[in-house]
């Protein structure tokens, strides 16, 4: 790499790996903890590619991107951000920032993106857009820090501002409604109508008038598009082709994926094909369990907002949290909460009232269930055709082995632990491996160990 890098970033321990790293690739680096300091920087010329970290001591780093673009039109900015929830992705996609990677980022996909953007210098930006002003909402209820939510982040923020139409697809209560409407809310379509349709707002022959009259030009959402008969959706392939300055974006969710959907006749061919501009499917909660933490100190501080004590889970409430399969997603992750928010005895949320709440929740299966028939290997196969899914047109970030083995690796241990009553020597052998070996595993994968129950 050629060029000179500015780094602005509050962690001692980031500037100096991201400068030892980008001066060994044979970069100029300048860095510094100030957000004064680098718009300084900026302001005097210097710098071909900035890397800038979110929440700075005297700042916010998005909100100094339109001044970048502005004093230096085609200077690259790739933003680093521990705030991971989709408004980051959509802000920094906003602000007009080169690229966005949330922490812990991947060093090698750093210093890739940081080449790429290094070989883009000069180029005109996309858009001409503001952030995203105080007057919008300051949150979405989409959560989560694991790779396939920070993909889903990526790929909502890259189609958000085209007029490609979307297909949504995921399990229910995976949040598919709230991916169409932050597609809506923070698109250049944001201060036009947002209607949602079914099958029986276009069954007669006025119906697509109607509909298109009330969304003016701004979103159309066909809810679960699979439950639409064939004739209405012969409607809607001719309400796509309607010519005219007004056309609204169409979007389209379905519990079903997109193969089956097509190959099981469930929609026809020319809308299937109008509508899959863009494929994004929601990952459920079984192939985000890290998440499920943070989810639910989501909700918790939500719910006392709203009015509801102070509580927090226990470990053990949380440790059941984890081991459960959520049938119901999200939708009964959040359910689950509130209803804990409001019952608990104490502040402090035990596993046994958590026991009692999801006792009555729908029957569970297998964290890696997809069809009764299916063989382990094919259910992983499938979430790994997700995860590619995810990145669309890109490949995942480097490293990708050493991130599914660690993925896959912890809860088998932990449940290992778990079905074990705790020891590591019944455990280890129950895994073929060395007890050293375990203890070693225990502590890279930061598995707490505590003396659980036997499973039956």
């Amino acid at each position: 790499m050629d060029g000179t890098v500015l780094v602005a970033d509050d962690d001692r321990t980031i500037r100096t790996v991201l400068t030892q790293a980008l001066t060994r690739a044979g970069c100029k680096v300048h860095a510094t903890s100030s957000l004064t300091t680098l718009m300084r920087w900026v302001g005097e010329g210097k710098g071909d590619v900035v890397i800038s970290d979110v929440m700075m001591p005297d700042g916010n780093g998005l909100e100094m991107l339109p001044k970048i673009r502005e004093d230096r039109p085609g200077l690259p900015v790739i933003v680093i951000s521990a705030q991971n929830t989709i408004m980051t992705a959509i802000q920094a996609a906003e602000a007009e920032a080169y690229d966005y990677l949330p922490k812990p980022f991947d060093l090698p996909d750093l210093m890739k993106r940081t080449a790429k953007a290094l070989d883009s210098r000069g180029r005109t930006p996309r858009r001409d857009e503001q952030v995203v002003g105080a007057d919008e909402p300051d949150e979405l209820p989409l959560v989560g820090k694991t790779p396939a939510m920070q993909a889903l982040y990526r790929l909502v923020a890259k189609v958000m501002n085209t007029d490609l139409p979307v297909l949504i697809t995921g399990e229910s209560g995976t949040g598919k409604s709230l991916i169409a409407k932050a597609l809506h809310d923070f698109s250049d379509r944001r201060t036009l109508p947002f209607v949602t349709v079914t099958a029986g707002d276009l069954s007669d022959l006025d119906g697509p008038a109607r509909v298109l009259a009330r969304v003016k030009g701004g979103t159309l959402l066909v809810d679960e598009i699979a439950d639409v008969p064939d004739e209405i959706q012969a409607r809607i392939v001719r309400m796509m082709d309607v010519p005219g300055d007004h056309v609204p974006r169409f979007l389209a969710s379905s519990q079903m994926d997109p193969q089956s959907l097509i190959e099981g006749g469930k929609v026809r061919q020319d809308l299937f094909y109008r509508l899959d501009g863009a494929a994004i499917q929601v990952p459920s909660l079984r192939e985000r369990v890290e998440d499920i933490a943070l989810l639910t100190e989501h909700f918790l501080a939500r719910a006392e907002r709203e009015g509801a004590p102070k509580r927090w889970l226990s470990e053990g409430a949380v440790d059941l949290f984890r081991v459960y399969s959520w049938p119901g997603n999200v939708r009964q992750l959040e359910n689950a909460v509130r209803r804990l928010s409001l019952t608990s005895r104490s502040e402090e949320i035990a596993r046994n009232e958590v026991e009692a709440v999801l006792g009555n929740q729908p029957e569970t299966g297998p964290v890696l269930r997809g069809g009764d028939s299916d063989k382990l290997g094919e259910s992983v196969a499938r979430h790994l055709r997700r995860y590619f899914d995810l990145h669309g047109a890109m490949l995942p970030p480097p490293g990708l082995h050493g991130r599914i083995i660690r993925e896959v690796e912890a809860p088998l241990i932990e449940i290992a632990l778990e079905a074990t009553g705790g020891n590591q020597a019944k455990c280890a052998d129950l895994l073929g491996i060395n007890r050293n070996t375990l203890r070693k595993k225990i502590t890279d994968l930061d598995i707490r160990v505590t003396r659980r129950r036997k499973l039956m």
